[in-house]
């Protein structure tokens, strides 16, 4: 592989003319298989290591007493209709312990005492290589993979689970374990048997199993959570190259307002933002972007996205892309049109921009904050920033919250779009938790409210690591324009950076 990673000329740049040969074949990206996407060795996904992923199953390990098991069963395939499929989603807390990205498997953290690492065992049941399947769906890792390449210490055929399973529970005094199953629909495509190889049915008869064995059970997901809500320095960084990529992407759709072909429809405006996410080197987006153009803002989670883009509207994008597992989220607003921001346009905007930033200001451990503290402090700021502009003398913060600015401040940000949601907004802040602050006005139409505010919706959103104390505060969207300046700029000048073109080919974490 070393030979491989010469032919790496530079951050953006590999050689084309020729593939180098490799015997290896897995079914996720590897350093040994995909080097342009894992670039350093020892790495096992973007930007997190093995050994990471080892020292989160002894962290797990160290808050489960002895002779426990922590099972997980991993996501299938989903089908949307007949034998189309959904992209696959793995079960995070599977994949935060793993890296492992294949349906249909099973991983088992099993406690056997407290004497050190070698009484905390990882189990991985997956499917094994299969030609038939391979023929159809491409190569997959198998148990050989799984522990060549996972550090698996047991792996077991995922068809044998059943037996595997119940000989491990006999053995344990606790279960960690969630039921996923009780509300899920068991409706079945005509072709999953033959395109997902009839595995979702047996995984789905384990839960049976595991919740008919006799031995206590505690649910598991509290205790990952724990870990997830505080990021690793690894995390911060994949999350801010995800976040640095998904700014130079709305930059960019900023700069389109003034070209030669400014974009016209909404729909073509969330398919340029998913392209530049995925040219400038995130794997996909993180979710179904919000596109909207004027009143349609009123809707805070508007994703018809099918209107048109008019010209003396704001444009409103809440969307972020995705790189290694790890989601961007932002919202910007911006005028569609060369003159920039109306007046009434500017002024709610400069609103919320700067209770954006009062906000930032407060993600500090030290200061004690909790998000619904954050929360609180925006709407406040929020009321007081509209008793400046004239038509909105009287208001209370019911009135803000009420009618102005029905969404709450944000919320913990990562594998999931709505991270870890179990943990307390309640809880104080901590360093390591990284979180959305967007605060939002969106001005109904109600002759209650002064008629040129009517219609506009506007939010600003960043992406923001907490800090022992404010000058460790991270955006990790800071690259993503706010400013109004800085945003007619773009509108005018577009966005002229050297290599924002370049496809990213290299992903350098």
């Amino acid at each position: 592989m070393r030979a491989i990673l010469r032919q790496l000329i530079s951050r953006r740049c590999i050689s084309l003319n020729t593939r180098p040969k490799t015997v290896i074949k897995l079914g996720q990206p590897t350093f040994e298989t995909r080097p342009h996407i894992i670039p350093k060795p020892g790495n096992l996904t973007p930007g997190i290591s093995a050994l990471e992923y080892f020292q989160r199953r002894l962290k797990l390990a160290t808050n489960l007493p002895d002779k426990s098991l922590a099972i997980i069963i991993g996501n299938t395939t989903k089908f949307s209709s007949g034998s189309v499929f959904y992209d696959f989603q793995q079960d995070n807390d599977f994949y935060y312990l793993t890296g492992w990205l294949e349906p249909d498997s099973i991983m088992i953290l099993e406690k056997r005492g407290s004497r050190g690492d070698d009484d905390v065992v990882l189990h991985m049941l997956v499917p094994p290589k299969n030609e038939q399947r391979e023929l159809w769906e491409g190569a997959k890792t198998g148990l050989d993979g799984a522990y060549e390449f996972f550090n698996a210490d047991c792996v077991e055929d995922v068809g044998k689970a059943s037996t595997y399973i119940k000989s491990l529970i006999s053995s344990a005094n606790t279960i960690f374990y969630d039921n996923k199953y009780n509300d899920r629909s068991r409706s079945k495509s005509a072709f999953s048997s033959f395109f997902n190889f009839g595995s979702g049915d047996k995984l789905e008869g384990l839960n049976d199993i595991v919740l008919n064995s006799g031995k206590h059970i505690s649910p598991l997901s509290a205790k990952v959570a724990a870990l997830r809500k505080i990021k690793s320095p690894a995390e911060i960084e994949v999350m801010h190259a995800a976040g640095q990529i998904s700014s130079r992407a709305i930059n960019k759709a900023i700069g389109q307002v003034g070209s030669e072909n400014p974009i016209a429809a909404e729909k073509t405006l969330a398919k340029y933002l998913e392209y530049q996410f995925v040219r400038g080197g995130c794997d996909k987006q993180a979710y179904i972007p919000v596109v909207a153009s004027g009143s349609n803002a009123l809707t805070i989670h508007y994703t018809r996205n099918d209107d048109l883009l008019y010209r003396d509207e704001l444009v409103f994008v809440d969307a972020g892309g995705k790189l290694g597992g790890y989601c961007a989220d932002i919202s910007r607003s911006w005028p569609n049109s060369t003159n920039g921001f109306s007046e009434p346009q500017k002024d709610l905007y400069e609103a919320v921009l700067n209770t954006n930033k009062k906000c930032i200001e407060l993600c500090n451990e030290s200061l004690n904050y909790s998000l619904h503290d954050i929360h609180e402090y925006s709407v406040t700021s929020l009321r007081k920033e509209l008793q400046n502009i004239t038509g909105f003398p009287h208001l209370s913060n019911f009135d803000v919250s009420r009618y102005l600015y029905p969404h709450y401040i944000g919320h913990h940000l990562g594998l999931d779009l709505h991270d870890v949601p179990s943990v307390s907004r309640s809880e104080n802040l901590v360093a390591g938790n990284v979180i959305t602050i967007e605060p939002g006005l969106y001005i109904p139409e109600d002759d209650r409210w002064p008629k040129h505010f009517q219609g506009i919706g506007v939010r600003v959103e960043d992406d923001v690591v907490v800090g022992k104390s404010n000058d460790e505060i991270i955006n990790l969207t800071s690259g993503c324009v706010k400013e109004v300046v800085d945003i007619e700029s773009l509108i005018n000048g577009g966005v002229t950076t050297p290599g924002i073109d370049d496809e990213l080919v290299i992903l350098d974490i």
